[in-house]
């Protein structure tokens, strides 16, 4: 199954142009859709998961028409949304039973296998009868995707997941989106570089509501290797580097900045080669280093 998006545009009641004639084409497996906060992600994603109309273009799923047909697409949609609330008072297996009845499971038995087979698979089953206002944010993030694998999904989607979660929780939150990518379309929309870098075996960038680069991780950092440099330099210097070398990104380290530089060959000899990473793709492609690629 393929999730087909061809020239899908939103515009909001108070202007803001939040999609512009988005192509994508998105297969079986993890898919990265990294941007800045304000890029469109989280507006592609409710217009994806029939939570929101667009004004114009199309979105397939196989044979579904996401864009009239939402009954039918959310039969097999999961989505987990950035801001995702839970019953406090309520205990996992009760919502997750709850959550089952409602989309459709009526036989007991049925969903008591399911609800047991989904905290085992979130590894929550030793939590199953705390009440979710206990849990931990990663442990309410493990929990959305038991809610959203409930109906065995053809599409998952999960916004901006590992946001706040401690080191040990999103590594063991990417493990587990990475197994259910395995059998479903996932699409994993952050604007963290390393959660796609670890998970995806194709992406897209998305800035100001367009796409500016769509294909593999792994391409698009071999594209730039050679063409990366950096340098370290004065606070005094910054604002020259900036009007006079083509910067893709800047920090502070022990008070003075480190600036990347995108150019075919060395810009000066003070400048040193570095390795190319998915970071380096994204900024040069957010910060309009490089031009448009779409793949």
């Amino acid at each position: 199954m393929q999730l087909i998006i061809q020239n899908l545009s939103k515009t909001y009641a108070n202007g803001v142009q939040a999609l512009k004639d988005v192509t994508l084409t998105i297969n079986q497996g993890m898919f990265g859709l990294l941007g800045p906060n304000g890029a469109g992600k989280s507006s592609l994603m409710r217009t994806i998961s029939t939570l929101q109309e667009a004004d114009s273009g199309s979105i397939m799923l196989g044979e579904i028409n996401v864009l009239t047909q939402k009954e039918e697409v959310r039969k097999i949609l999961g989505y987990l949304p950035q801001e995702f609330g839970v019953y406090p008072k309520i205990d996992a297996v009760t919502l997750l039973d709850h959550l089952a009845v409602l989309k459709g499971i009526s036989n007991k038995g049925e969903r008591k296998a399911l609800v047991e087979a989904l905290l085992n698979k979130t590894n929550l089953w030793q939590a199953r009868n705390k009440n979710l206002g206990g849990y931990s944010g990663g442990m309410k993030q493990r929990f959305g995707i038991a809610q959203a694998l409930i109906a065995n999904p053809k599409l998952i989607i999960v916004d901006e997941p590992t946001a706040g979660l401690d080191p040990a929780e999103r590594n063991r939150f990417l493990n587990l989106l990475s197994e259910i990518g395995e059998n479903t379309i996932v699409i994993l929309s952050t604007h963290i570089v390393e959660d796609v870098k670890e998970l995806c075996t194709d992406m897209a960038i998305i800035n100001k509501g367009e796409v500016l680069y769509k294909g593999s991780p792994l391409d698009a950092i071999a594209e730039l290797q050679g063409k990366v440099w950096s340098k370290r330099i004065s606070k005094a210097e910054l604002e020259d580097y900036r009007k006079n070398f083509n910067m893709i990104s800047e920090r502070l380290i022990a008070g003075r900045p480190e600036i990347t530089v995108l150019s075919d060959s060395q810009p000066d000899s003070t400048f040193e080669k570095i390795q190319a990473d998915l970071e380096n793709v994204y900024f040069s492609h957010v910060f309009g280093a490089t031009e448009k690629v779409v793949a």
